[in-house]
């Protein structure tokens, strides 16, 4: 049986376990999660990770209070990729959440841990400056193929990027987010997609 070490914090150890397909179980999470007395523990059961709707994580996200601290089984429970997961991370620090993953030993609530916040800052922005290079070379070699681009979009990657983190990391709404480019909330999701960020 493996002995989990002792989590301190300010506020609640709130556990968070998926499972991707319905024949898995949450069994092992469950207990990991219980015996360093998580409580509330919120679920998925048969989610996948890709998926855009998590709706334990949602009602998780909606709970959580400074001071309270998320602790997984493993990291990849958390994260549907590693910018949502960088993301995530970003804003629990934002809003004086702790972050602790039992099988890498990740606990932010440590002085050493805290680095995991700026690492996981870090490969958020890489990640994002990433997608915007991607776009920008690739209209440029549409450009150079002679291709017709047709009109301009209304927002250009810079700004997709720029609301896909205030999203996400700040937990802006979505509405604001439009009214900020004159745009309507329907172009903002469609320019996500096209830039292969999640919703």
């Amino acid at each position: 049986m493996t002995c989990w070490p002792f989590i301190e914090c300010r506020g609640r150890r709130v556990g968070y376990a998926r499972v991707s397909t319905r024949d898995q179980k949450l069994r092992m999470q469950l207990d990991a999660l219980k015996a360093v007395e998580c409580s509330p523990i919120f679920r998925d059961h048969g989610v996948s990770g890709a998926k855009g709707e998590r709706p334990g994580l949602d009602r998780m996200l909606n709970d959580l209070r400074p001071g309270d601290t998320v602790v997984v089984f493993k990291l990849d429970r958390l994260g549907r990729s590693v910018l949502h997961l960088s993301d995530l991370l970003v804003r629990f620090a934002r809003e004086d959440i702790h972050f602790c993953s039992l099988s890498e030993g990740i606990n932010t609530t440590t002085p050493g841990g805290k680095l995991v916040y700026h690492v996981f800052a870090a490969v958020a922005e890489f990640q994002r400056e990433i997608i915007v290079e991607n776009t920008l070379g690739g209209l440029e070699a549409a450009r150079r193929r002679g291709t017709r681009l047709g009109r301009p979009r209304a927002l250009e990657p810079d700004d997709v990027v720029n609301l896909h983190r205030l999203l996400t990391q700040e937990n802006a709404d979505m509405e604001q987010l439009a009214e900020r480019f004159s745009v309507s909330p329907v172009t903002v999701t469609r320019a996500f997609r096209r830039h292969g960020l999640e919703v």
